[in-house]
């Protein structure tokens, strides 16, 4: 929350608005006096990585009476406040669009009864509204990600590890109760990033017989030769009559029936507090860049809208649509429509929802294809991978395939390191960094055999000389640096950047303490500035310096000024990040030259170079979840390829669409043929030539106090109605 309030607050004074703080939510509001005070540029420094809110919340039985909104909009009149940003869950915004609906009722009750003019009256004619989803539960139809949620889901993944580590050693059940009392959302993703062996989630309550079915499948994973189970369990769990499932029920079902030594823990509000991932930082900073456009875009017939997250794209909701759709789920769920209440909450969860049950809920067929599918890890490892690789091999094997592991890249597959790898060996990959295939320098992780993205050409090339190379390919994106053409995203990246979003975070505080003093820190990323862009944004960098964004000796004068002006406020400190092949004159050593020479006597440098550190590390809840699906989605698409090209008892696959790059585009996973990605990519840089990011940048620059600085707005977000995008619900059908 405090990276939106940070990102409209900077935003907003840059376009020259004044900017309000509201303190203790809308009984501020009703309050009024000291609660509402306007807000400085200093004033939402040091913020991003501080958990809850610092201008606090509060639950308010006053806004819900009309004497208690008479008081807040008198409040705001007397202020000349006429747009109002609400950061809050659906009772929230729903209070929010009430009040701006009866407003001019409002006004002329006020003005009646004396506390405001008709001058003030006229000046202050109609209330903007717009809202940003602050929910850790992501319960709110019509957005993929609520502000929190990542946050939340890094807090229950660390329990789940260390739990896990525990239940391994003394072969135990354990039993994890998270949040979402009308949302599955966070058990339903924890249970896909840990692989646990059931989930209980109030959209989808399992079968009448589950009790029998859950025995079943705990005691076939211990005879695959697991040492543990994991059972996932939402706080809202419910069967089919919506009598509650409880922790206790499920604890006293398996220790009595199946004598299993079982614990379970409840998480509670550990869940809402912790420092905010980069991910949340980034959405929450995006969030309140596009807030601030659509209030000052706000015309009196614009209905309020709420700006939300579709892919990796900022769209704008009619936001009493999304609260409309947000109570069908569950009426849905009231009334035992279980289907509807999955597809109500959107294509995020379906997803997430369908790539679970296969993986957890369906068992390998007895009769085997004749089917052998190769995995081959290329490239730096990066954390994520383990996880594509579990999931592709229990999908393959669902399908009834061979799976074979290549170990050690194309080395081993040279030298025939080549072995079948069954369901147990891939048990628990989920949570484990690096690439336990091994594999060998290139920047990309394939699935079967291809070289990266460029070597994946040469072999659709060569399939004219080798027929043995006419086979289906799929290369899923998996590096830290995110540079692979055909995708937003790479498995990998989320949880480099989270790293160096902690360690510029604890920079930050030693330069806080010390006082006067600019850290230049190197990232990793190649050619490619998504690392150092995005940290830029999440750690509150004063500049970033990338290949892409091309800067000269003006530029870094520029930067330098704008520090020594910076050390004369209150926030004596200063960020800069640098992606490591950025310029080749302007290294790393020489950035910091050149800023301690110039800034002698009003600030001292330091650098650091954070390296190999970004490729290490456990995955973030981001990077499991990515993996489990574009692992699981790559196997079914190679097994459809391979039915489509089985002729005459062998396989034989040459159109272009055989071998492809599964990437995340806008907002979709989609596969794309790898020879169409030829002309969008700048092979001497192994970048893509269209990087969606780079429009992001001027953000990080606006919120660093820079002037003049231009927004791309050539896809600004327009309205975009949720009706049409889920159906309306009519008698049970979509």
């Amino acid at each position: 929350m405090n990276a939106a309030v940070r990102a409209t607050v900077r935003v907003g004074i840059y376009t020259g608005a004044k900017v309000y703080f509201v303190h203790e939510g809308y009984q501020g509001l009703v309050d009024g006096g000291d609660n509402i005070k306007p807000a400085t540029w200093e004033s939402v420094s040091m913020m991003l990585q501080l958990g809850g809110t610092v201008i606090g919340s509060a639950r308010c039985m006053d806004f819900k009476e009309k004497w208690g909104r008479l008081k807040a909009a008198c409040n705001l009149v007397k202020l000349g406040i006429t747009n109002l940003c609400v950061i809050g869950g659906d009772g929230s915004l729903t209070g929010a669009n009430q009040f701006r609906t009866e407003w001019s009722e409002l006004l002329a009750d006020l003005t009646k009864q004396g506390k405001i003019t008709a001058e003030e009256a006229k000046r202050s004619s109609h209330l903007n509204i717009v809202g940003m989803v602050g929910s850790i539960d992501n319960d709110f139809c019509g957005t993929d990600m609520t502000i929190g949620t990542d946050s939340a889901l890094h807090r229950i993944i660390e329990v789940v590890d260390a739990i896990t580590t525990t239940a391994q050693s003394h072969q135990r059940t354990f039993i994890l109760e998270v949040m979402g009392r009308h949302c599955g959302y966070l058990a339903l993703v924890t249970a896909l990033a840990c692989g646990a062996d059931w989930v209980f989630i109030p959209e989808m309550p399992p079968e009448d017989n589950w009790e029998e079915h859950l025995c079943k499948r705990l005691i076939a994973q211990r005879e695959r030769g697991s040492r543990l189970n994991v059972i996932i369990m939402a706080e809202g769990a419910q069967d089919r009559k919506q009598k509650p499932i409880t922790c206790d029920q499920v604890k006293n079902l398996v220790s009595k029936k199946l004598g299993f030594d079982t614990r379970s823990t409840v998480l509670g509000h550990v869940q809402r507090g912790g420092t905010p991932s980069a991910f949340d930082r980034i959405l929450g900073s995006r969030m309140g860049v596009e807030a601030v456009m659509a209030l000052l875009e706000a015309t009196p017939e614009t209905p309020a809208c709420v700006v939300s997250l579709s892919g990796n794209m900022a769209i704008r909701l009619p936001l009493m649509e999304c609260v409309q759709v947000t109570k069908d789920v569950t009426v849905a769920m009231a009334e035992g429509r279980f289907e509807d209440a999955v597809n109500l909450r959107g294509k995020s969860f379906q997803n997430n929802w369908n790539t679970y049950k296969m993986l957890a809920h369906v068992t390998p067929p007895e009769v085997k294809s004749n089917i052998n599918i190769a995995i081959v890890n290329v490239g730096a490892p990066c954390a994520g991978m383990n996880a594509a690789v579990r999931s592709a091999v229990r999908a393959g094997l669902i399908q009834g395939h061979q799976m074979l592991a290549v170990y050690d890249g194309f080395d081993g597959l040279a030298n025939g390191q080549i072995e079948p790898i069954t369901w147990a060996q891939v048990g628990g990959w989920t949570g484990k960094g690096g690439s336990n295939l091994g594999t060998k320098r290139y920047t990309w992780y394939c699935v079967s055999p291809c070289q990266a993205y460029q070597g994946g050409l040469e072999l659709v090339t060569a399939r004219e000389k080798y027929e043995e190379l006419c086979i289906p390919m799929v290369v899923i994106p998996a590096t830290v640096s995110n540079n692979v053409p055909g995708s937003d995203f790479s498995i990998g990246a989320d949880t480099a950047l989270n790293t160096i979003t902690t360690t510029c975070d604890r920079i930050k505080q030693s330069a806080a303490g010390t006082k006067r003093r600019v850290f230049i820190i190197e990232t990793m990323g190649g050619y490619c500035g998504y690392l150092a862009t995005m940290a830029g944004l999440s750690s509150g960098a004063d500049a970033a310096y990338i290949y892409e964004e091309p800067f000269h000796i003006r530029d870094l004068e520029l930067n330098v000024k704008h520090l020594i002006e910076k050390m004369k406020t209150s926030v004596k400190r200063g960020l800069i990040l640098r992606n490591s092949n950025a310029n080749d004159n302007y290294t790393t050593q020489f950035l910091y030259n050149l800023y301690s020479e110039e800034g002698k006597g009003t600030f001292d440098c330091r650098m650091n170079i954070l390296g190999h550190m970004q490729q290490g590390g456990t995955p973030t809840p981001f990077d499991r979840n990515f993996g489990t699906k574009m692992g699981s989605k790559s196997v079914l698409w190679l097994t459809d390829k391979l039915k489509e090209c089985y002729r005459h008892g062998r396989i034989f696959a040459n159109t272009p669409d055989s071998a492809c790059v599964l990437g995340m585009k806008r907002r979709s996973l989609i596969f794309q043929p790898l020879a169409s990605l030829k002309e969008d990519t700048d092979f001497e840089h192994r970048i893509p030539k269209t990087e969606w990011w780079l429009k992001l940048r001027p953000i990080l620059k606006i919120l660093a106090r820079y002037e003049a600085v231009e927004i791309d707005t050539s896809e600004v977000a327009t309205m975009e109605h949720i009706i049409k995008k889920t159906g309306e619900i009519k008698g049970g059908k979509m």
